[in-house]
């Protein structure tokens, strides 16, 4: 079924698109005709691609900025607009000064690219300098200390041109989610993990994040008030579940409470406008609805709202930015780091009590069965699909905030209760000693995928994190932008 459309638009990615051309012009240099065209091929790409576009057609006849004077114009537009990211493309030597006005005042992420120049004409003129002006506009870009992200000069065929807008994208994508994003916070954290501990004032004053929280005895009620309706928006929920996995061995009773459970929590996010949440997931849990949350979590998660355990905030945070990478178009999964492979040294178990989502699972399908700790009814079990993976954890100590990210590949390895999968990796000595070190704890969120690259772009655009990139490496991360 996927995630719903709901969820996954609040991770769409608008673009504010910004073709920019010298004031001066003539026949023998910075000709307007040379400077439309790269315009509307740009623009035909990206209709093709069906990236969410705006342009600037509404400021001049042209569509093109080329005095400083007008980049209050185009901010305005853009912040109407409510464009989350800036795509300025030099379709001939560009206008420095407005494009350093203009990304000073959206203070959004910025893509950069030039058109590569065409060899010079047999009389020896030249049309466009694109290159020579990307040069001015990342100087004065630096000296405003606005972080852009670079596409290497080419021409709109090449290959590299859809890619570079496409990854783009996705760093603007994982930038978005730490744009004043809403964590809803369900009672506190068990008393024993003390390793979730986090800092929401910190939080709030550094990121503009928002911790809202809401009491058990707040959600009781409002499980009980839907169990008790039992409505069409019930029904319908509980048929869908039921599509996605198997649950004869926990019984009627168990799945109308995992039912009435996730529209609770997913009703009252809903009200508050929540990008993800974290909740206690113990005894006070498990008493007030007599079920174990895992499944519900992992199925809030499925489609398009995740859920982390252990009232794990940062572990709420890792996983939007997960799917900002990815478009949302597929859920991450939230893991333990459980145990080395009995075999390879260099692969580990990435399991949890019962809460990965059910549209990541493997052919052998879903069961809904029992905490294997607690006995309660309601946890998954099933292992994850094979495939490649990213890994990622955001997470402080003392102030200072990193994230971690690298990439592996699951693998082969024994059977083990609740929902889990073995991932491979190029060095996991290398990984451990980096969550042991710190500042990290065993939580980690999974996406299907090679995001590294992204995790290591985006960073940039999150002010007062630190990237650290266990593998690839960050030379090798950054060939993937040539």
């Amino acid at each position: 079924m996927g995630i719903r459309e709901e969820y996954r638009n609040k991770y769409r990615v608008k673009i504010g698109f910004v073709p920019t051309r010298r004031e001066t012009y003539s026949d023998t240099a910075f000709r307007l005709d040379k400077a439309a065209q790269t315009k509307q091929k740009v623009e035909e790409c990206l209709r093709r691609m069906q990236v969410d576009y705006v342009n600037i057609d509404f400021l001049n006849e042209e569509g093109l900025l080329y005095r400083s004077r007008d980049a209050e114009r185009v901010a305005e537009y853009f912040r109407k607009e409510k464009v989350d990211a800036i795509f300025i493309a030099h379709v001939n030597f560009g206008c420095e000064e407005a494009v350093g006005r203009l990304a000073s005042m959206m203070k959004k992420p910025v893509l950069l690219w030039a058109v590569r120049d065409d060899a010079p004409e047999p009389e020896g003129y030249r049309f466009r300098d694109a290159q020579c002006g990307i040069f001015a506009s990342s100087k004065v870009l630096s000296r405003f200390g606005i972080p852009f992200t670079y596409l290497t000069n080419c021409f709109t065929e090449d290959e590299k041109f859809g890619k570079g807008i496409r990854d783009f994208l996705a760093a603007a994508g994982v930038a978005k989610t730490f744009d004043s994003p809403r964590i809803g916070q369900i009672s506190v954290r068990p008393a024993a993990f003390w390793s979730v501990k986090c800092n929401e004032a910190e939080l709030l004053e550094r990121f503009g994040v928002e911790v809202v929280p809401i009491t058990l005895v707040e959600m009781q009620k409002r499980y009980q008030n839907i169990l008790q309706k039992k409505d069409q928006t019930f029904r319908e929920e509980m048929e869908r579940i039921l599509s996605k996995a198997q649950a004869e061995c926990v019984g009627q009773q168990a799945m109308e409470s995992i039912c009435a459970m996730k529209l609770a929590i997913l009703g009252w996010a809903q009200e508050e406008n929540l990008m993800a949440a974290a909740t206690q997931c113990w005894a006070p849990f498990t008493q007030i609805s007599g079920i174990a949350p895992c499944y519900l979590m992992g199925d809030c998660t499925d489609d398009g709202f995740p859920i982390a355990c252990e009232n794990d905030i940062h572990g709420a945070l890792t996983a939007i930015m997960a799917m900002g990478a990815n478009g949302a178009s597929e859920p991450p999964f939230f893991a333990d780091l459980t145990g080395r492979h009995p075999e390879d040294d260099n692969a580990e178990l990435l399991w949890h009590c019962g809460v990965f989502p059910p549209g990541l699972a493997n052919e052998k399908g879903v069961t809904i069965g029992c905490h294997q700790g607690k006995g309660f009814k309601g946890a998954g079990q099933f292992e994850l699909k094979q495939g490649d993976i990213t890994l990622l954890r955001f997470d402080s100590l003392r102030g200072d905030y990193k994230l971690l990210f690298g990439e592996g590949s699951t693998t082969q390895g024994p059977y083990s209760k609740g929902t889990y999968v073995w991932a491979k990796f190029h060095d996991w000595p290398e990984w451990e000693r980096k969550f042991v070190c710190g500042p990290y704890i065993h939580h980690c969120t999974g996406v299907y995928g090679s995001f590294a690259h992204i995790f290591r772009e985006a960073v940039k655009y999150l002010k007062g994190v630190e990237a650290d990139p266990v593998y690839p490496t960050d030379a090798q991360l950054m060939e993937r932008w040539k």
